[in-house]
């Protein structure tokens, strides 16, 4: 779908945009670039009046995300409305132990673009299960970012970062929307725009 810009989506899924994965010495390669177009979809689904979630990983302790430590923070500003919320959560799946699913249902959301960290563990698991939840998944190619893999001796040599994000969403099978450029996302309302909904 490169060729002609796709459907509008009525929900972000920013998955883990954490200071931890995104500054500092454990960020993802092209953090930067990572941040600058997370924004950009951030800001133009508020505009259309998209429903915006912030998944927030809830690491273990001692890990550099667990809860109330720098790392941890998200890197986006917040606006905390109807529209747009905070996911805490205890696994990779985003939808897995919270009330993710049933905030977008209350919203009436059928289609979500899904950006941010691990490509093919958070990201993944959360794109795997909304699919399964009969939503129209869009994973823009350059809106999400992992680390590289690195060489196990007998196994295999290092694998480069955008190699493993570009078959972490491919595994996602032809369902999943994973050739269109971030800049191509458009987002309209939800069905049920403006309702109320907990996220737990």
């Amino acid at each position: 779908m490169t060729a002609q810009t796709p459907p509008p989506v009525d929900t972000l899924l920013v998955v883990d945009v954490q200071s931890a994965f995104v500054t500092g010495p454990g960020a993802v390669p092209g953090a930067d670039r990572l941040a600058d177009r997370t924004a950009d979809l951030i800001a133009r689904a508020r505009a259309a009046g998209a429903l915006v979630v912030h998944l927030q990983n809830d690491g273990p302790p001692g890990a550099e995300d667990a809860p109330h430590t720098p790392g941890w923070e998200l890197h986006h500003a917040v606006v905390p409305g109807p529209a747009e919320t905070v996911v805490r959560k205890p696994h990779d799946d985003g939808f897995r132990d919270t009330g993710l699913g049933a905030l977008l249902d209350g919203h009436g959301s059928r289609a979500v673009a899904v950006c941010g960290v691990m490509s093919e563990m958070c990201v993944r698991a959360t794109a795997r299960t909304a699919l399964d939840r009969g939503h129209r998944v869009v994973v823009p190619y350059d809106a999400h970012a992992t680390q590289d893999c690195p060489a196990v001796p007998g196994v295999s040599d290092a694998v480069p970062a955008a190699v493993v994000s570009r078959v972490a969403a491919y595994s996602l099978g032809s369902d999943a929307e994973v050739t269109v450029p971030a800049a191509a996302v458009t987002f309209t309302a939800p069905a049920r725009a403006g309702v109320r909904g907990s996220a737990g």
